[in-house]
């Protein structure tokens, strides 16, 4: 028995697509490209930016691709004259209620302002500044306490994907939205500093905002390149033993030409079409989420105090440079000494949190079996 997938036509081509799958999950598997604002594959479908409208044979009005499943047999289309239409009016209308562009806010202290993207690529116009009324509902997010996320009220488009993340992803919901009409706006409960919410601090808000309206308050992130000219280095958080991947964003003409870290971000949330995985998945262990430490605690990276060598006391009382082989001898060598004076439950062994369950695996093997004791610790207690 042959078993044969629904279909459904995409500006005149046919394509096969599982039962289910939006008709923007379809397009974007195969290539074609329908802009999105407010969608993220870790979120359940909003509709709320409309800029992925399609128009859709049979129906008399544009529909959300992000929130519209394929069915068997349809047909519809992301490039007609009425779908460009739309979007070079709903990008305009959006550039007349924020700020400019190039604005610091969108582009330096928060993820790229896709909105500014979207507008240029469509021919959006910018039909005039409009009177912005949020920050009288919101208050001056910008002067929050807290030491690491602020909101621009004017790069704003009221999508909602940082509250959905925060209610969605992160379980916490510590951000809302307040308010009516054109008085809408992004706040906390009574408009308090997030250091009185349930808020994280983890800037899974920061990272999914699409015009920078979330934005990062950390130094480094002032007067430096926008991100596109930042080189990106993916590499391991190294807080805790789960293992979560972000990237370095490296100026590689800071402190002098060395090149230095002056942010961090999530991988794509986008799930890789060549991997096997869940829907929605992205094939990274974090799946694109991160906790305050990997976003935000990368000072030690650049600090003056950093160790880069081990350093094992010599005869005269100092520490000094040495080799690992070296340290792992004078560290051998040292509890040798005081099992063979004291007996072996005279040692103890405590390992981090920050290691892998293997590490603390093997630690706990040198402490049983190399040395015969079960004094052995770690504060996570796997």
């Amino acid at each position: 028995m042959i078993i044969t997938k629904p279909t459904c036509t995409i500006d005149g081509q046919k394509f096969e697509f599982t039962a289910g799958e939006s008709m923007l999950e379809v397009a974007r598997r195969n290539d074609i490209a329908i802009p999105t604002l407010c969608h993220d594959p870790r979120l359940d479908p909003a509709g709320a930016c409309r800029s992925c409208l399609v128009e859709i044979e049979g129906q008399r009005r544009l529909l959300p691709s992000c929130a519209t499943k394929a069915t068997d047999g349809a047909s519809f289309q992301t490039k007609s004259e009425r779908v460009e239409k739309h979007r070079k009016t709903l990008f305009s209308l959006y550039l007349t209620d924020h700020a400019d562009e190039d604005s610091e806010g969108g582009q330096h202290r928060g993820a790229p302002n896709k909105l500014a993207g979207a507008s240029k690529k469509f021919g959006a116009e910018n039909w005039g500044k409009l009177t912005n009324l949020r920050d009288e509902i919101a208050g001056d997010r910008s002067a929050d306490v807290n030491p690491y996320i602020q909101y621009d009220s004017d790069l704003c488009i009221l999508c909602a994907k940082c509250t959905r993340y925060c209610d969605e992803v992160e379980a916490v919901s510590a951000i809302t939205l307040v308010g009516r009409g054109s008085e809408t706006a992004i706040a906390t409960p009574d408009s308090r500093s997030l250091l009185d919410t349930t808020c994280e601090l983890c800037g899974g808000c920061v990272a999914v905002c699409p015009t920078g309206a979330m934005g990062e308050k950390k130094p480094k992130t002032r007067n430096q390149p926008i991100e596109s000219e930042l080189k990106k280095v993916r590499t391991t958080c190294n807080y805790c033993g789960v293992g979560c991947q972000f990237d370095f964003n490296v100026d590689p003409d800071g402190r002098d030409g060395l090149g230095e870290v002056v942010k961090v971000t999530s991988p794509d949330a986008t799930p890789n079409q060549n991997m096997d995985l869940p829907a929605g998945f992205s094939g990274v262990s974090s799946d694109g989420n991160l906790c305050v430490k990997g976003r935000f605690g990368y000072d030690f990276v650049h600090h003056e105090e950093r160790l880069t060598t081990p350093l094992v006391r010599g005869a005269d009382g100092d520490l000094h440079p040495a080799t690992w082989d070296e340290a792992f001898d004078a560290a051998i060598a040292g509890l040798e000494k005081v099992s063979a004076k004291y007996g072996d439950d005279s040692l103890a062994f405590v390992s981090s949190a920050r290691c892998t369950i293997e590490e603390n695996f093997l630690v706990q093997k040198v402490s049983r079996v190399a040395f015969g004791t079960n004094n052995v610790h770690q504060c996570a207690a796997t």
